[in-house]
């Protein structure tokens, strides 16, 4: 029962940043090539260090 008083809350928050995020970046003006272009720049950083092993 603890647990449920204390990760209820959690979870409710957690809820309400997210809605809030995605509403802020509905919102808001972004250049989503920039962004796409960055994430697939992380991603493929990723893949080669599991690739070759090394970084």
């Amino acid at each position: 029962m603890i647990r449920f008083v204390i990760i209820l809350p959690l979870i409710v928050v957690t809820w309400l940043l997210l809605v809030k995020a995605v509403s802020d970046l509905k919102k808001a003006n972004i250049d989503w090539t920039g962004v796409t272009t960055i994430i697939g720049f992380i991603a493929l950083a990723f893949w080669l260090r599991h690739i070759t092993g090394m970084g």
